[in-house]
């Protein structure tokens, strides 16, 4: 079921046309035509290469070593005046800053200022709502199974239970619960950080204290982020499975909020998302298993809207997450990019910062915050809350281990799952 799939480039800034009412009216296709041309033009008058450093974040136990490891970031910067920090504790975007319209620099993701900010608040291993997971590299499983179990080869798979009934982003100790081994990368017109992790078999099973069999196999993961001067953070995920078959779904948890970080609510920004059709939940926030198509709901955003333009009506799938929380099947149809389709793309009006977010995944699930409940302090020293962010978690679909008719989950010894997810930055 997966593939090898190549991220090539794509544009890095729309024309200046008033992209939003553009796209409304004449289509992303043509949109995305004319940010080509441009890109060209401004990508010429930016001099100089894209740099890496490194800096000692601290210290943090890892359960894996079983010991304090240090921890690192990376800062990435490039000579548009793009700048992405990434921790090696849990493989997290800590920021991503860009220029405004204006010129002004704005962290467009939220995120915590400290290590153990990042440690007891992130994704702490708590049996429900474990947290935001800001920026993470989520593990092995993105999103949720049901009931925290699975069948695979004739064999039945237990996972500790962490949100609700069911078992999310990995369960209670899952990839942004460890410290990866890292390095910088080079490659033309590109600098970045490859990270590694290698995932035992029986991963979050007995040995986070749970009478659960774990995730089967020995898993080993790469994930390499890139930054180049066009605004492209790529980030690709390769890895590969010894000893026994298992389910993989990596996605990255970033929340954006294109108005600046503790900028307040996003409901004013508008998205576009490439997916007719999307997978409506039971009151567990399990897929049903059907494929629903989102004409004549809330979820359909075909046509450039804002967050909070229907976010509050009376629809029983909004209701039961509080808002968007659900997982959207992309289309195989409009812009594609050396096999990377347009998921999704965002504005805000104030800053003049637009996101496009390219992937080769079937999926992609769009949440809208509405578990921030102003208890989290993030990294400018403001308190977060409902609404002041949302992502987009570029994904197979959750609980496909359980639902045939899914695109299969499934890493197999022999086979190698790589993928690539492009976030890209620019201003209309």
């Amino acid at each position: 079921m997966f593939t090898r799939l190549a991220a090539a480039a794509f544009s890095s800034r729309p024309a200046r046309i008033g992209a939003v009412a553009a796209l409304a009216a004449a289509g992303i296709a043509g949109t995305m035509a004319a940010s080509s041309a441009s890109a060209g033009t401004t990508g010429a008058h930016c001099a100089g290469a894209p740099t890496v450093s490194r800096q000692f974040f601290g210290k943090a136990f890892d359960l894996y070593a079983g010991r304090q490891l240090p921890v690192y970031r990376y800062t990435l910067g490039n000579c548009r005046g793009m700048k992405v920090r990434i921790l090696t504790y849990g493989g997290t975007i800590q920021s991503i800053t860009v220029p405004s319209r204006s010129g002004r620099p704005t962290d467009v993701v939220l995120g915590f200022k400290t290590l153990k900010d990042y440690v007891s608040e992130d994704s702490p291993p708590v049996t429900a709502n474990g947290g935001p997971y800001f920026g993470e590299t989520i593990g092995r499983y993105g999103n949720r199974i049901a009931k925290g179990t699975f069948k695979l080869d004739g064999h039945t798979y237990t996972l500790p239970i962490n949100n609700g009934v069911n078992s999310l982003h990995g369960g209670l100790v899952g990839f942004g619960n460890h410290v990866w081994a890292a390095r910088s990368v080079t490659s033309p017109g590109a600098v970045g950080v490859q990270m590694k992790l290698v995932s035992p078999n029986g991963d979050d099973g007995a040995n986070v204290g749970c009478s659960c069999t774990g995730y089967p196999g020995t898993l080993t993961v790469f994930v390499t982020f890139t930054l180049d001067n066009a605004n492209r953070l790529r980030i690709h995920y390769r890895a590969t499975v010894a000893g026994q078959a298992t389910v993989l779904n990596l996605t990255n948890h970033s929340y954006f909020n294109l108005g600046g970080e503790a900028s307040g609510p996003v409901y004013s920004q508008r998205v576009y998302i490439n997916a007719s059709r999307y997978t409506p939940t039971d009151s567990t926030q399990i897929p049903t298993g059907v494929i629903a198509t989102v004409k004549g709901t809330p979820f359909d955003f075909t046509t450039p809207d804002t967050i909070g333009s229907r976010i509050t009506q009376d629809n029983e799938q909004l209701l039961i997450a509080q808002g968007y929380d659900h997982n959207w099947v992309l289309n195989h149809t409009g812009p594609q990019l050396s096999g990377l389709r347009l998921a999704a793309r965002a504005w805000d009006s104030g800053t003049g910062i637009e996101l496009g977010v390219w992937t080769d995944q079937p999926g992609v699930q769009f949440y809208s915050g509405n578990f921030l409940n102003g208890t989290l302090v993030g990294i400018s020293g403001h308190i977060y809350r409902q609404s002041w962010g949302y992502t987009f978690e570029t994904q197979h679909f959750p609980n496909s281990p359980n639902q045939p008719n899914f695109p299969s989950t499934v890493l197999r010894p022999g086979q190698v799952f790589s993928s690539s997810t492009i976030f890209q930055f620019g201003t209309f």
